[in-house]
């Protein structure tokens, strides 16, 4: 029986960068099943993170914005200065 393993994780690079990397890995196996090492594969995936982020935010603002034009009540909100805003 193959085991391939999926995990994500972030993680430092050489250049003190932080990056986010999906991981693969599966267990290497001789002739009689002995588990004697892993082939793992890290890719780099802080540009989809980026995206992922992105789209989250961008359905945030829209589901609150749809949440102030509908409401049927006045919504305000007080500056931290006490004034009161739209």
């Amino acid at each position: 029986v193959s085991y391939l393993s999926e995990s994500s994780d972030t993680l430092q690079n050489g250049k003190a960068m932080v990056v986010d990397v999906l991981i693969n890995a599966t267990p290497l196996k001789d002739g009689k099943g002995v588990i004697y090492g892993v082939l793992g594969i890290a890719q780099d995936i802080s540009d989809s993170r980026c995206v992922d982020v992105d789209l989250e935010r961008a359905r945030v603002t829209q589901e609150l914005q749809t949440f102030v034009d509908t409401a049927n009540a006045p919504i305000f909100g007080i500056d931290k200065h006490g004034l009161v805003n739209e």
